[in-house]
C-alpha cells in the first residue's frame, strides 16, 4: 500500500483484532495437551491426532480462505464469518468427552480457524502504509491478547478450581477439571471477534482474476529467498510443537518443587497455575522483540534476524533439557521462558514479513496462508506426532510407581534440532538484498 488513503484510526482497529485474534488461541492452546492427557484420559496416539487435526484447517487454507479473499470474498467478512463459526465448536470442545467426537470437532475448529491466522496478517498488510515501521505496532497486540488470556485462566484455575489442603493428587485433578473453561473463555472471545471483524476497513478481492492466486503463490516461493525459508519451516515448526504441547507439564512439575519457596509463591499470585500464565512470560519477551524489530528491520538483515531466533530456539532447549533442581532450576526455566520472545519476534514473525515483501500484490494472502499451511498444517502434524512419540521414549515410573517425564531426553532432541537448521540458513539462504517485490519502503534483507 503505497498510495491509497489509510482508513481512520487503521492501527487501533487492527490492534484490537490482533489483541482478540490470538486471545482467542491463547486462552487454551497451552492447556490443550494435560486437558486431553490427564483429565480426558485420551491415548499418546489420541493425542497426537488431536494436535494434528487443528492442522488440517492450515493444509486446506492455501487453497480456501487464501483463493477467496484475495480473488472473490472481502477478507473482513471472511474473518467474521469465521470466528462465530468458530466460537460455536470451541465451546463444545469443553465438554465432549470421547475421542471420536472431540476429533472430528477439532478437525472443523481448525479448518475454520486455521486460515484466520494468515489472513489478519493480510489486512494488515493491506492496510498499513509502512511494514516495517507499522505492522510490529499493530502485531504485537495479538501478543498483548494472549497474554491476557493465559493469566486470566491461570488465575481462575487459582481461585475456582484449586482446592485446599496438601492432597496434591486432588489438587491436580481439579485444576485438569478446570481446564474446560479455557474453552468456554475462548468461544466468548470468538464471538466478540466476528462481530469486531464485521467493522474492520473493507478489504476487497483483486480486480484481476486470471490466474489461480495460489498456484501464482506457489511459483513464486521456488524462489530465494522463500525456497530456504519454506524448507527451515517444518523442522522449526516440529520444534516450536515440543515447546507448546510439553511446556505446560513441565513448567507445573518445576513450580511443583519450588512450590515451598517465597518466590514460587509470588509467581503464582501473578501468574496463577497450570503453566499458561507462566508462559506469557515469553509473550511479554515477545512484544519488546516486536517493538524493536522496526528500529533494527532496516539496518539488520534477515538472515541475521532469522539465525537469532533459532539460536534462541536451540538455547532455550538446552535450558529446558539441563536444568538443575530447586530454586536456581525456577528461575532458569523462567529464563528459557522468556526465550520464546526471540524464537517467535525474530524467526516467524520476520518470516511472514519476508513471505509478504517477496510476492506480487495480488497473491500475498494466498503465500500468506502457504507459509501458514507449512507451520500451523504440516509443521504441526509432523511435530505433534513426533514430540508425542518422543515423550512416549522418555516416560518412566518411578520408585513410588508415579508416571513420570525424563525432560533432558525429550528437549534435548529439538536443541539438536535447531542446531542444524542454523547451519542449513546459514548455508543456504541468500545473503543480504533488497525485497523481489519492494514497496517503496525499502529495507534491509
Amino acid at each position: 500500500m503505497t498510495d491509497a488513503v489509510v482508513p481512520p484510526l487503521v492501527r487501533t482497529r487492527l490492534s484490537v483484532m490482533m489483541f482478540l485474534q490470538y486471545a482467542i488461541w491463547g486462552a487454551w492452546l497451552p492447556l490443550l495437551y494435560p486437558f486431553i492427557k490427564n483429565h480426558r484420559d485420551f491415548a499418546d496416539g489420541e493425542i497426537s491426532a488431536i494436535f494434528a487435526a487443528g492442522a488440517v484447517g492450515a493444509i486446506f487454507g492455501p487453497f480456501v480462505a487464501g483463493q477467496i479473499a484475495d480473488r472473490f470474498f472481502a477478507t473482513e467478512k471472511f474473518l467474521g464469518l469465521s470466528h462465530l463459526l468458530g466460537a460455536v465448536l470451541v465451546w463444545f470442545l469443553a465438554s465432549v468427552e470421547s475421542f471420536p467426537a472431540f476429533l472430528t470437532i477439532s478437525i472443523v475448529y481448525g479448518l475454520v480457524y486455521a486460515p484466520t491466522l494468515a489472513l489478519t496478517n493480510s489486512i494488515s498488510f493491506h492496510h498499513l502504509p509502512d511494514r516495517d515501521k507499522d505492522f510490529g505496532k499493530v502485531r504485537v497486540w495479538g501478543t498483548v491478547g494472549w497474554i491476557a488470556a493465559g493469566i486470566m485462566v491461570g488465575q481462575w484455575l487459582l481461585l475456582k478450581h484449586t482446592p485446599g489442603g496438601d492432597d496434591a493428587a486432588a489438587i491436580t485433578a481439579a485444576q485438569d477439571a478446570g481446564r474446560a473453561d479455557a474453552f468456554r473463555l475462548s468461544a466468548i472471545l470468538g464471538v466478540a471477534m466476528g462481530v469486531y471483524c464485521l467493522t474492520l476497513p473493507k478489504t476487497p478481492p483483486a480486480t484481476e482474476k486470471k490466474s489461480n492466486a495460489t498456484l501464482k503463490a506457489l511459483g513464486e516461493a521456488r524462489r530465494q529467498p522463500l525456497l530456504t525459508l519454506f524448507l527451515l519451516a517444518v523442522p522449526i515448526s516440529v520444534i516450536h510443537q515440543f515447546y507448546f504441547v510439553h511446556a505446560a507439564g513441565f513448567l507445573t512439575e518445576v513450580q511443583n518443587r519450588a512450590n515451598n519457596d517465597s518466590i514460587s509463591s509470588a509467581i503464582n499470585s501473578v501468574f496463577g497455575v497450570g503453566g499458561s500464565g507462566l508462559m506469557t512470560i515469553g509473550q511479554m519477551v515477545e512484544i519488546a522483540v516486536i517493538a524493536m524489530i522496526p528500529l533494527v528491520a532496516k539496518k539488520i538483515g534477515r538472515k541475521t534476524l532469522l539465525a537469532v531466533g533459532i539460536v534462541a530456539y536451540a538455547l532455550r532447549m538446552a535450558i529446558f533439557a539441563y536444568l538443575p533442581d530447586g530454586g536456581l532450576g525456577l528461575t532458569l526455566a523462567i529464563a528459557g521462558v522468556g526465550l520464546h520472545g526471540l524464537c517467535f519476534g525474530c524467526f516467524i514473525f520476520v518470516a511472514f514479513m519476508v513471505v509478504d515483501e517477496n510476492t506480487t500484490s495480488d497473491v500475498r494472502a494466498s503465500a500468506q496462508n502457504l507459509f501458514n499451511l507449512v507451520i500451523v498444517g504440516i509443521g504441526i502434524i509432523v511435530g505433534s506426532t513426533f514430540a508425542t512419540w518422543i515423550a512416549g521414549l522418555n516416560q518412566y515410573t518411578d520408585v513410588a510407581g508415579v508416571e513420570r517425564m525424563d525432560y533432558r531426553g525429550l528437549f534435548s532432541v529439538p536443541m539438536w534440532m535447531s542446531l542444524v537448521c542454523l547451519v542449513v540458513l546459514l548455508a543456504a539462504y541468500p545473503a543480504r538484498r533488497r525485497p523481489v517485490f519492494e514497496m517503496d519502503q525499502g529495507g534491509a534483507v
